[in-house]
């Protein structure tokens, strides 16, 4: 039979078909075709119609003797049809074998049309880190990514992590013209070191346009957890790999924590009090993997701390009735936040790479909460872990950070608290503040009942500045524990998204 090339405009109401003919598939012949908006149809032997999107649905293809497989990672429980549903996906091969070679030529070169045009990442930077969650991240890699990467025809360079900030190291020096993307099979902190590596380089404008991806394969997977979950896909490894093989991207806020000089950038949270406490402190029982952040948050509850303090922060529209204002002429500025940093201090140190926002409008209206507080936890995504969503308001590029205050509440409750995040229901509780902020500024003190210790300030995971007498307080941490402020730089960094 001839095939058709129909080379017409089309529309998405009313796509054009680009082949149809008679073909073998899967050893049947049977009618199919291929449509400008990339659906495969044909009849099954029981006169079945059966569909493949080949966007959402194709991995890649390959042409082998008088057929062609197509590579297909698709969900299963409506059998591979149009019209799609929320099942688990499975590997599963077709083949289509055109009844004449300049046949099977035309279908490949209408296939490989297609697939070229939705810009689909071709190489690939694959940071692995041994060392997180349960230290499976290789095997992970080696049994689930790699076979769909080979399916995609994606070629790829594979390093192993070695250190803490060895990821940070390696993008700051990564000749980023040999890629199209980088990817970190890890948890979130791998992820977090990309992003600072890239923003100290002076290239960094060109290098934060780099997407990123996620394989979930840590303690905390909280930012592909929001990816997945944003498109209600279940969090597993495969699709997260899946969403990276389709190159579709979304923009990612990126914020700027600041101490004088020092800088940090920050993708997922800021922690003080009860949230950072657990964070960290409980990386003593980091063999239990995920289940050591529910067993120490009993422990913590169980004598739960508070400490002192204030925050000053600039609200979102419609937040405005939070806190009290500053007044800036007042005298009594300890509390106000001076965004304007010191010239001359500016002056004595050139930072390499990008600064980061250094002011914020006088014209918007600063608020301050006074402590002591249980918790203070700002979030950029929704969730911060595969089974806890602290912001579930939270977007990704919103220009805003999420922020939520619990000042005081029983133990009893807050328990209860916990047990609410699995779904965000934590939110409606009377005993929590949960409001979106354009800047933020964090005067931490000390434990209420002991003034000789202080507590943790962590961001994504990692330290930032620790008062005396806190957990490996001996150490040297990137801040002292003083006052920090945040900025967001709306939309800043790249990721691939399975939209």
């Amino acid at each position: 039979m001839k095939e058709q090339s129909l080379e017409m405009e089309s529309t998405p109401e009313s796509p054009t078909l680009v082949i149809s003919e008679q073909i073998r598939v899967n050893g049947t012949i049977t009618a199919a075709s291929l449509s400008t908006d990339g659906k495969l149809r044909w009849k099954t032997e029981t006169g079945t119609d059966r569909c493949l999107n080949v966007e959402s649905e194709v991995l890649g293809f390959s042409a082998e003797g008088s057929g062609i497989r197509v590579r297909v990672f698709a969900e299963m429980e409506r059998g591979f049809y149009c019209s799609g549903s929320r099942g688990d996906r499975a590997r599963k091969d077709f083949v289509l074998e055109p009844l004449t070679e300049e046949s099977k030529r035309v279908w490949c070169e209408k296939l490989t049309e297609f697939i070229e045009s939705l810009g689909r990442p071709k190489r690939l930077f694959i940071l692995v880190n041994p060392f997180g969650g349960k230290k499976c991240a290789l095997k992970v890699f080696h049994s689930e990514v790699q076979p769909l990467l080979e399916a995609a025809d994606i070629h790829y360079i594979l390093q192993e992590t070695q250190y803490q900030l060895h990821a940070k190291e390696i993008a700051n020096s990564l000749d980023l013209s040999k890629y199209d993307g980088i990817v970190c099979v890890s948890g979130d902190g791998v992820l977090v070191e990309v992003v600072n590596g890239l923003l100290q380089r002076e290239d960094w404008e060109a290098a934060i346009k780099m997407p990123l991806g996620v394989v979930p394969a840590g303690t905390g997977n909280g930012m592909v957890k929001s990816l997945l979950d944003s498109v209600d896909d279940p969090c597993t490894v495969s699709n997260a790999t899946f969403a990276i093989i389709r190159g579709h991207k979304r923009s990612l806020d990126v914020s700027t924590v600041l101490q004088r000089q020092t800088r940090f950038f920050s993708v997922l949270m800021l922690a003080w009090g009860f949230v950072a406490d657990v964070d960290i402190e409980s990386e003593k029982y980091r063999w239990m993997g995920s289940a050591r952040l529910d067993f120490y948050s009993i422990l913590r509850v169980i004598r739960l701390r508070k400490y002192h303090g204030c925050i000053s922060f600039i609200p979102a529209l419609g937040y405005e009735n939070y806190g009290d204002p500053i007044n800036q002429n007042d005298g009594a500025g300890s509390n106000f936040v001076t965004w304007n940093q010191n010239q001359e201090d500016n002056d004595k140190v050139q930072l390499r790479g990008y600064q980061g926002p250094l002011s914020c409008s006088e014209d918007l209206e600063w608020r301050t909460i006074e402590g002591p507080f249980i918790s203070v936890w700002l979030h950029n995504v929704p969730w911060a872990s595969e089974d806890a969503m602290p912001a579930p308001e939270a977007k990704f590029s919103d220009g805003y950070l999420d922020l939520i205050i619990i000042r005081d509440c029983p133990k009893t409750a807050f328990l209860g608290l916990l047990t609410k995040m699995n779904d965000g229901g934590h939110v409606k509780s009377p005993y929590v503040m949960y409001l979106k902020v354009k800047a933020f500024r964090l005067e931490p003190g000390q434990q209420a009942g002991d003034p000789t210790k202080g507590g943790i300030i962590d961001s994504d995971g990692e330290v930032l500045a620790r008062g005396e007498g806190t957990y490996k307080s001996e150490q040297r941490d990137l801040m002292d524990y003083g006052p920090i402020q945040m900025t967001v730089d709306k939309g800043l960094a790249s990721l691939f998204s399975p939209r």
